[in-house]
């Protein structure tokens, strides 16, 4: 079993990567016009989560962005799933 300095040494980087890629998505939203919908106010809610200090914060973070309705839509707009719960 690796140690957690192990852990650090090998995905360190691609976490980083990973953090300053979301950072400079809000960004970009953030300079320009229009509304946003439900899939940003659902990204803000998920991030608290990754700073818990409870076990499970990949899980939470998928179920927080999870659409557990079971309604079939109407008629698909642009793609089959959103990657958010519409609220």
């Amino acid at each position: 079993m690796l140690t957690k300095r192990e852990i650090l040494d090998l995905h360190f980087m691609d976490a980083r990567c990973k953090l300053i890629d979301l950072a400079a998505f809000l960004d970009r939203i953030e300079r320009h016009d229009g509304e946003t919908d439900f899939r940003l106010e659902a990204l803000k809610k998920a991030l608290p989560l990754i700073l818990s200090p409870e076990p499970g914060r990949a899980k939470a973070v998928l179920e927080a962005l999870s659409d557990t309705s079971s309604e079939p839509m109407e008629a698909a707009t642009l793609q089959g799933a959103f990657g958010a719960p519409r609220s």
